[in-house]
């Protein structure tokens, strides 16, 4: 007597149990009978389903195109599956019910409202959309005002620009100050994406801005710190540079470097002369910055080549940089087209996608 009423008791609170139960709970035996539903299905369909088919409830007039519950009678396995039952949207998981011999005699399924999941789904989705085609459209922007490969007059350019994502963080410019003067650089933000292209930018604009007060590569970029400094951004964004300025009527290059490591490379006839410059990069570490600047003479076929860390550090599949010496040795002796040789040196050596920008400017003096 005490076992049934322990039983009976256990039956209970089975009940209370799925009752108080948010999502809804219903059990079909094999002949696709409803022989159990909780309250909370009962009272938010309206009306009792006992004993009828286990589609009626659900508002059909005949079996579901998927039946789970079929599926877990012939599978003896979890069967899952979407549905929209009165403009909600459920996630509907059926498990066999087993007698103590192991056969399954019913299968329980159980209805969990997913329709704000659904919705915010679609919203995360419709955002992603529209941001993927505005990186889309910045990407083809960020291409579209780089200077366009050929004659400026004095100099002729090639160049190759590889972002590591969909945006970069390197950014190079050849512009004609005037008749006399030709203003060329090459900066690299710190990371790549989204943000770093942003910077790319405010380099940009504020650099064809600042060119027209004055001629000394050294206060353009003590320019260019200040007005880094009064965007008044996060600490830890800074970005590298180096800029000169040809002088067509001296035959000379006067530059000076805002920490940019990449050094250029200067080739005449069969000689390759590193550009060595130093500064500190633009930052907020400083509120007062002053560059040097070196001055060379340049001759008529020079070539410069200005370029980011994103070359030189390049990997190979055991681990190696494809360094200086490398990018160095992918021109040396080399006649014609140099950007086809680095191109070709550089997917001979690594092995993977790059994990940096890439951009490499080769200008020759006309």
């Amino acid at each position: 007597m005490f076992l049934n009423k322990d039983h009976i008791n256990n039956q209970k609170l089975t009940r209370n149990i799925l009752d108080s139960m948010a999502d809804w709970v219903r059990v079909i035996d094999r002949n696709g009978i409803v022989i159990y539903e909780n309250e909370t299905m009962k009272k938010e369909l309206g009306f009792n389903s006992l004993g009828k088919s286990c589609y009626f409830s659900l508002g059909r007039t005949c079996e579901c195109n998927r039946c789970i519950t079929q599926t877990t009678f012939q599978t003896e396995a979890i069967s899952e599956k979407e549905q929209i039952i009165n403009g909600r949207v459920f996630s509907i998981k059926s498990s066999p019910v087993k007698d103590n011999d192991g056969n399954i005699y019913a299968v329980v399924e159980v209805f969990r409202d997913i329709t704000k999941e659904k919705h915010l789904e679609k919203q995360v989705i419709d955002r992603n959309r529209k941001m993927n085609k505005d990186i889309k459209y910045s990407r083809a922007l960020q291409k579209r005002i780089l200077p366009p490969k050929g004659n400026y007059g004095s100099v002729s350019i090639d160049y190759i620009y590889k972002p590591s994502e969909v945006l970069s963080g390197d950014m190079f410019d050849v512009f004609n100050i005037n008749e006399r003067y030709t203003g060329i650089y090459i900066s690299d933000v710190v990371g790549h994406g989204v943000s770093a292209s942003i910077l790319t930018m405010f380099v940009r604009q504020t650099m064809r801005a600042i060119m027209d007060t004055t001629i000394q590569p050294s206060n353009v970029l003590k320019e260019l710190h200040q007005s880094f400094l009064d965007l008044n951004i996060d600490d830890d964004k800074y970005f590298t540079i180096i800029y000169g300025v040809l002088d067509k009527r001296k035959g000379t290059f006067t530059y000076a470097n805002a920490g940019h490591n990449s050094l250029p490379l200067l080739l005449r006839n069969n000689s390759i002369e590193v550009l060595e410059n130093t500064g500190f990069p633009i930052c907020y570490l400083f509120d007062d910055i002053n560059y040097n600047e070196k001055t060379i003479k340049v001759q008529k076929n020079d070539k410069i080549l200005f370029y980011t860390d994103g070359i030189i550090e390049l990997r190979n599949k055991f681990g190696e940089q494809y360094g200086i010496e490398r990018l160095k040795n992918s021109i040396k002796d080399k006649k014609g087209n140099l950007i086809k040789y680095i191109l070709k040196s550089m997917n001979c050596f690594h092995y993977d996608e790059p994990q940096d920008d890439i951009a490499l400017l080769k200008v020759r003096m006309n």
